[in-house]
């Protein structure tokens, strides 16, 4: 069971569109639909929100997005889970992932952290890498580019609207992960949607072909009469 959900994020408007942010997105539209509200909490350096109930059938959870800036993400997370007592793989941390591009999602446990600075203090403050993470792809810098530049900045429409499509998928299957069935959630979010199959075409009818009407023959003019051999003898009378 999933007991504290964390969206990874800079705070500030500056950075609230950039895709080192997508954590924030994600995390900000479940509470959204949930009907829970964030509220500043200074005690654990965050704005916290708390999914019961009221506002979910699979339990409580909290909700947290640090406000310490990405590379202190870990000082919020600590404090709130060493006051609730709640254990690493009772953690869920949403971040942005390089190595998946822009509309992929996948959930695991562990594993490295690929120099995100966000996960590299969470899991020094934990003492372990044995959380779970939900990872959104934002894409690859492009060659020549840092990473740590890519990530904050805005990424272009059609990559937005993809992030946005897995975010949606994720969204719908993070109730079935805070219930604590992880891998029918993984299942169902690592199956990629398959396009339907287009309709067969039915076979064209040959229509029989249009043939133009056939030309009238010219009529024939009549032949005058032959004069009989008498008539060319006496004339007319």
């Amino acid at each position: 069971m999933i007991r504290l959900v964390v969206g990874l994020g800079n705070p500030g408007k500056e950075y609230e569109r950039t895709r080192h942010n997508a954590g924030f997105w994600l995390v900000e539209r479940f509470a959204s639909a949930k009907g829970a509200a964030f509220r500043k909490d200074g005690k654990f350096k965050a704005l916290v929100a708390r999914l019961g109930p009221e506002a979910s059938s699979e339990g409580g959870a909290w909700l947290l997005l640090p406000q310490t800036f990405m590379n202190l993400s870990g000082q919020p997370v600590q404090m709130l889970a060493g006051f609730f007592r709640i254990k690493p793989d009772e953690i869920l941390v949403v971040h942005d992932e390089l190595d998946f591009p822009p509309g992929v999602a996948k959930l695991k446990q562990g594993g490295g952290i690929a120099g995100h600075n966000g996960l590299k203090d969470i899991s020094q403050r934990l003492a372990t890498h044995e959380y779970w993470r939900l990872r959104l792809g934002v894409g690859k810098p492009p060659p020549g580019r840092e990473g740590a530049d890519y990530v904050l900045e805005r990424p272009p429409a059609g990559e937005k609207s993809a992030i946005d499509a897995a975010i949606d998928k994720a969204i719908a299957l993070l109730p079935q992960m805070i219930a604590g069935d992880m891998q029918g959630a993984m299942n169902k979010l690592h199956t990629e949607d398959k396009p339907p199959p287009p309709p067969k075409k039915e076979p064209e009818k040959k229509e029989a072909p249009v043939r133009e009407p056939p030309k009238p023959e010219p009529e024939k003019k009549a032949e005058p009469a032959k004069k009989g051999l008498l008539g060319g003898l006496f004339g007319k009378k």
